[in-house]
């Protein structure tokens, strides 16, 4: 059965199109990605999908509910971390889940529980007394996160959820989700952040202008669309022809300003070739793995060409 399904699904708002017929399908216990430039539409169809805009048209299921017709089944089954922490800032961590609790109906001693659980699953804890006004950013987003999870929801939604955020917490957040995914939870999540969708998501919908461009595993869209192997150096465009020439085994690129990608099944001969056509002025190159921000970049917009 499919977590979420949506069919046709848009979003109208006067003459502009956020959402423009838009099909997913989301399988249970699954982390899926929706990803997309400012503006493509992803926080306008999470919405739709947690009940608080109505769609202009098509249909969301959640578990196999309508979320227009049956908006409190619906919620009950769902959690949801916005791109702002929702938080009372007077209160300690501990005595917000309890009011969030409550809002579900928890009573305890299930409620105290689920809090006390929720302290160490979040690593809370240490802080569980000090006022939400006075946590840092980190904290706030892991209490955020922890309240999203008070009614034990079977799919959780995650608008953004590391954005800002040091290093370390972003670390400490993939790892609760990975938990959750191994528990059978399904996620659904936004993010600018492509290292963060290749590593959490099993499946990626790229999104642009209301519209899915692309589905799949990261390394599946990145085979599809791409190469193995990518090499990044600056130059310009009128150099381009002459440094490559006709034989360089190149079998896409793609082009930011002076930053040309040069994408190929085997990154060393066309390391060789550069160099030979240089005329031994070895200019420096970056040879890595493709990688998911390189199809994203492709697909919503930068300039791609064929290879020669």
């Amino acid at each position: 059965m499919n977590a979420l399904e949506l069919r046709g699904v848009a979003k109208h708002f006067g003459a502009m199109r956020a959402v423009d017929g838009l099909d997913l399908d989301v399988p249970e216990g699954l982390c899926f990605g929706l990803l997309g430039p400012n503006g493509a539409g992803k926080t306008t169809t999470l919405r739709m999908v947690y009940g608080a805009t109505r769609p202009t048209a098509g249909s969301v299921h959640v578990f196999g509910r309508d979320v227009a017709r049956e908006p409190r089944a619906v919620k009950a089954r769902l959690g949801v971390a916005l791109q702002e922490n929702v938080l009372i800032e007077a209160l300690t961590p501990a005595e917000n889940l309890r009011v969030f609790g409550r809002y579900h109906l928890l009573r305890d001693p299930a409620l105290g529980r689920r809090v006390e659980e929720l302290l160490d699953f979040l690593e809370l804890r240490s802080h569980a007394d000090v006022a939400a006004g006075d946590l840092s950013g980190g904290y706030q987003r892991r209490l955020a996160v922890a309240m999203a999870l008070v009614n034990d929801p079977e799919l959780l939604v995650l608008d953004e959820p590391t954005t800002g955020l040091d290093p370390a917490v972003r670390l400490a957040l993939w790892s609760r989700v990975r938990d959750l995914r191994r528990a059978g939870k399904t996620v659904l999540l936004t993010t600018h952040y492509m290292d963060e969708a290749e590593r959490l998501c099993d499946v990626v919908c790229i999104m642009s202008a209301g519209r899915a461009v692309a589905q799949g595993a990261p390394r599946e869209l990145i085979s599809a669309h791409l190469a193995r192997d990518a090499v990044e150096l600056d130059c310009d465009p009128d150099e381009e022809a002459q440094l490559l020439g006709a034989a360089a085994p190149v079998k896409t690129r793609l082009r930011v300003g002076r930053r040309l990608v040069l994408f190929a099944d085997d990154a060393a001969p066309l390391i060789t070739v550069i160099h030979e056509r240089d005329g031994g002025d070895h200019r420096p190159l970056v040879s890595r793995p493709a990688n998911l921000e390189d199809v994203f970049l492709m697909l919503t917009g930068t300039r791609l060409e064929g290879g020669a």
